[in-house]
């Protein structure tokens, strides 16, 4: 009988986000951790990213990157799929119930992350141009367009469908990105929803790891 091969992602060498674990490899970290298995992290610099063997990995050259045996994957949501559909605890064994929880993924990335990514980006990019002062408040706008509806929608439960899925772990990764902007506590039961995220035992091994590649020091857990 053949060996479980490790799978492999590549990370930051050193994260841009100072390890606050908004780098995109967290996501995949939690997965892997929520599921059990065990994974190899190999350390990709800014220049490595943009050359032949990464670009053979992303064509983009971007992170992170998935590996297991002849598989590679790129982009958070298809490699969390893939650990979701090939191990227990991250979706619903109910077809129907199976299939809302994957809604939610496609929903966290394709309508609620982009105007928080544009928010990001018009903060840190575009603070300094003589009409930021003037989009700003259009590019908020659009975020909270974007929340009010999941607030209405999450209600006062735990998570998006009954127990915790691969849904809310895409959404409560994408919304960790507002922490800093202040919006978020605009809308008390999302906050909540996210302090929950992180509070699961699986996030904080995912999150220390990643720290622990920006700092060089090994998790403390």
């Amino acid at each position: 009988m053949a060996r479980p091969v490790t799978p492999t992602i590549t990370a930051f060498e050193r994260s841009p986000d100072g390890g606050r674990g908004l780098a995109r490899d967290t996501r995949v970290r939690w997965a892997l951790e929520e599921v059990g298995q065990a994974y190899e992290v190999r350390p990709v610099s800014f220049r490595a990213m943009k050359e032949p063997a990464h670009l053979a990995l992303h064509p983009f050259g971007q992170i992170p990157t998935y590996e297991e045996g002849d598989l590679t994957l790129f982009e958070t949501g298809a490699i969390v799929f893939h650990i979701a559909e090939h191990h227990a605890g991250l979706l619903p064994d109910d077809a129907n119930d199976r299939a809302r929880a994957i809604t939610w993924m496609f929903a966290a990335l394709n309508s609620v992350e982009p105007p928080i990514l544009e928010l990001a980006n018009a903060r840190l990019l575009e603070g300094e141009k003589p009409w930021s002062t003037q989009r700003m408040p259009l590019v908020e706008g659009r975020v909270r367009g974007r929340l009010d509806p999941l607030s209405v929608r999450l209600g006062d439960a735990d998570w998006l469908e009954g127990a915790f899925s691969a849904g809310d772990l895409m959404m409560v990764s994408v919304l960790l990105r507002l922490k800093s902007s202040g919006i978020l506590d605009e809308f008390p039961n999302l906050a909540a929803y996210v302090a929950r995220g992180e509070a699961r035992p699986a996030y904080k091994r995912a999150f220390d790891a990643q720290l622990a590649v920006y700092t060089g020091k090994p998790p403390t857990g």
